[in-house]
């Protein structure tokens, strides 16, 4: 019996040296990989636009952005607008996650306990002092050094003119994709794209609002609950189905920077003005629960209920100075096993890679469609894969990273600003066969909330939590909507 434990020790350490080694060679070949990528699109990009836009890569900011070296920037906060002032150098400015800028390579990493033995050799390297700087510099509270890109894309969206922004080349450029541009005002901003389904007799005695997860759209409702409610659920609620700022049939402006009070004032302006919507419900799946929550706290006496699909919400230790890289580091560890940490570590990690792969599937997810339809002789639900395609890197990437690792300081507050919110009623369902986001993170909920009811679905994941037990789960929603809240 020690023999077998003991083989079992050495054999699941062997494993984990394993995949460490090779996830070192792996990530240190995209690291790279995503370097040279960098000059590519500058280069495409001076070529085809005429202008070579700021990525992530440079943690310089420019020394003037106007006469004065200074912006004003109106933000929403809470009930109140609060001034954020915009320098060369710091922009108090809380809603934008470090993770954007701040992602060191494995090798930077690895070699960075030589930088104490290179100061002791009195080596002065200007890129390694740059790097010490920068690695120093991570956010504190709400003020932190920023880049070009930040600089440059606030700076567009305050002096930007009085229209639409054309798609960029590496973004797709047909009518699903680019409809928001011509069916609004060049001088107003375009509403968020809403699919309802409302009473055909009489008058509603509640709403409910749908928030879908990240990379996917409001099909994700439409198409698998909104034709399983029953009769009487059709009667008496109003369904509001979103699709998310530059996802889906949204808008997708180039020059947005999708943070969380973005997202937060799309959904408002779109969905609870647009249709006066007062007292409501909130279903939301994935990163969706995160705006979900903050809209809780924003509305407290207007929300009656949450209902949270694997919510990904990471506890930050105490005393871990930076959290939004702990959080990355959470759904993101470069890893090659289990593949669900490789996909996750692409997509957190490289800026010029994800575009890459932007490139070749959502600008030509027409194609992609229809290879798919052809190939699966249409057995394959397309309404997946729309949700899939059809966003901008920009939108994917900001999104990711100001939502999911940006929020990672004000979760903990949020959760209890509900927990101290009798009125709402918190449910949670999470497919036990998740391996997108842990189980963990939903127990973690309700140990902040205690009053939530967990729900765990047996030979359930991500997707299918929702999608192939549609009817079961649209009958699990009529009954929370109509159970008052204990």
């Amino acid at each position: 019996m020690d023999v077998m434990k003991r083989t079992r020790s050495v054999l699941k350490l062997s494993g984990r040296v394993l995949n460490e080694a090779v996830s070192f060679i792996v990530f240190s070949a995209l690291d790279l990989v995503d370097y040279m990528l960098c000059f590519l699109f500058k280069a495409i990009d001076m070529l085809i636009e005429a202008e070579c836009k700021p990525c992530y890569c440079s943690s310089s900011a420019k020394e003037a952005i106007t006469s004065s070296g200074k912006i004003l920037v109106s933000e929403q906060g809470g009930e109140s607008t609060k001034i954020v002032s915009l320098s060369s150098t710091k922009l108090v400015l809380e809603d934008i996650s470090d993770t954007l800028y701040s992602r060191p390579s494995l090798v930077s990493e690895l070699s960075s306990f030589t930088l104490n033995e290179l100061k002791k050799l009195k080596l002065e390297d200007p890129i390694l002092q740059q790097q010490t700087k920068r690695g120093t510099s991570l956010c504190s509270g709400s003020s932190f050094s920023v880049n070009n890109t930040i600089v440059e894309m606030l700076q567009g969206k305050i002096g930007r003119l009085e229209k639409h922004p054309i798609p960029r080349w590496s973004d797709c450029d047909c009518n699903l994709c680019t409809s928001w541009m011509s069916s609004s005002s060049p001088s107003t901003k375009p509403n968020l794209f809403v699919r309802s389904q409302v009473p055909n007799i009489g008058k509603a005695k509640e709403d409910v609002v749908f928030i879908h997860g990240f990379i996917s759209s409001s099909l994700f409702w439409t198409e698998t609950l909104f034709p399983n409610f029953s009769s009487r659920a059709r009667s008496s609620y109003r369904l509001f189905a979103v699709d998310l700022l530059g996802f889906g049939r949204s808008p997708k402006p180039s020059d947005s920077l999708y943070t969380l009070s973005e997202h937060l004032e799309m959904i408002e302006k779109s969905v609870l003005e647009a249709h006066n919507v007062k007292s409501f419900h909130i279903v939301a799946h994935s990163l969706g629960c995160i705006l979900a929550l903050s809209l809780a706290v924003k509305y407290p006496h207007s929300v009656k209920s949450l209902t949270f699909l694997a919510p990904p919400f990471y506890p930050v230790p105490k005393g871990e100075a930076h959290a939004t890289q702990y959080v990355m580091r959470k759904i993101a560890p470069r890893r090659v096993w289990p593949i669900v940490s490789l996909g996750a570590s692409l997509v957190c990690w490289y800026e010029h890679i994800t575009r890459m792969v932007c490139f070749l599937i959502c600008k030509n997810h027409r194609l992609w469609e229809f290879l798919t339809k052809f190939l699966t002789r249409n057995r394959v639900r397309t309404f997946l894969l729309e949700g899939f395609f059809c966003h901008t890197h920009n939108a994917a990437w900001h999104t990711l990273h100001n939502i999911i690792c940006g929020t990672a300081r004000k979760i903990g507050t949020y959760l209890d600003a509900i927990k101290d919110n009798l009125n709402v009623k918190v449910t949670i369902f999470h497919g036990k066969d998740d391996e997108v986001i842990p189980i963990e993170c939903s127990y973690e909920v309700q140990r902040r909330i205690p009053r939530a009811d967990v729900r765990v679905i047996d030979k359930k994941d991500h997707i299918t939590i929702v999608v192939g037990r549609q009817k079961a789960f649209a009958r699990e929603l009529e009954e929370i909507w109509s159970t008052p809240n204990k």
